[in-house]
């Protein structure tokens, strides 16, 4: 879950206190007007704030109580029920809360996935818990630690996304075979050139509780459809 940029919250308070100043838009958007450029200002920042909340897994806040309190802030009331530093801890809380509710139910999918897929007859499981099925076994030699590998992958979570593909680029990627998560690793060392395989990597061998970026949530479980087309020997 991102952190509420300054500006974020400057804009929630700017539309916070249009909207409750007179309300001439109102909240059916069939009644809405936009009549000047300060009117499609204001709808657009509603717009994005809307969207904001939503990614911020926050849809089901009172918008109500959330334009009162801005508006009362924005004129200086200083009756107000929580002031400026117990809303920012309590929002910080709140969101660590949210952040690791959302994590541990990641974690718990992952884990019910694998262990239903490691049933599945085709599925092969070392003792470090990646598994994997073999398409193609291939013929080739077998890369070592210090080599580098010429390979196509598509790489996805378990809900299908697709975060990363050679495939789709439409050129083979070289790597070192120690130079990439631990999951991909250990496969590489166990297949040979030509084989196809489709890998199934724990949290722990990919990328754990800190994820990649905006594509890869913590704890995902990554699904790798990878062929190995050329072991280049290391010096």
């Amino acid at each position: 879950m991102k952190n509420l940029s300054i500006p974020g919250v400057m804009l929630m308070a700017l539309f916070a206190f249009n909207s409750c100043e007179d309300q001439k838009a109102g909240s059916d958007p069939e009644k809405v007007t936009l009549n000047t450029s300060l009117d499609s200002l204001s709808y657009s920042i509603g717009i994005s704030i809307g969207s904001n909340m939503n990614q911020q897994g926050l849809d089901s806040l009172d918008v109500d109580l959330v334009a009162a309190a801005m508006r009362a802030s924005i004129q200086g009331d200083t009756n107000v029920l929580i002031n400026m530093q117990e809303a920012g801890q309590y929002i910080q809380n709140q969101m660590q809360a949210a952040t690791q509710r959302q994590q541990e139910s990641s974690r718990h999918e992952g884990q019910a996935f694998l262990e239903d897929n490691r049933q599945k007859e085709d599925v092969q499981v070392t003792a470090s818990g990646l598994q994997y099925k073999i398409m193609e076994e291939g013929s080739g030699a077998r890369p070592g630690a210090n080599d580098t590998v010429r390979v196509h992958y598509e790489g996805r979570l378990t809900d299908g996304k697709v975060f990363d593909s050679s495939i789709e680029r439409g050129e083979p990627a070289q790597f070192p075979v120690n130079g990439v998560i631990p999951g991909w690793t250990e496969a590489l060392k166990l297949m040979k050139e030509g084989a196809k395989w489709q890998l199934y990597i724990p949290s722990d061998l990919a990328y754990g509780e800190r994820g990649a970026g905006a594509d890869i949530p913590p704890h995902s479980v990554l699904i790798f459809d990878v062929e190995l087309l050329k072991v280049i020997p290391g010096e």
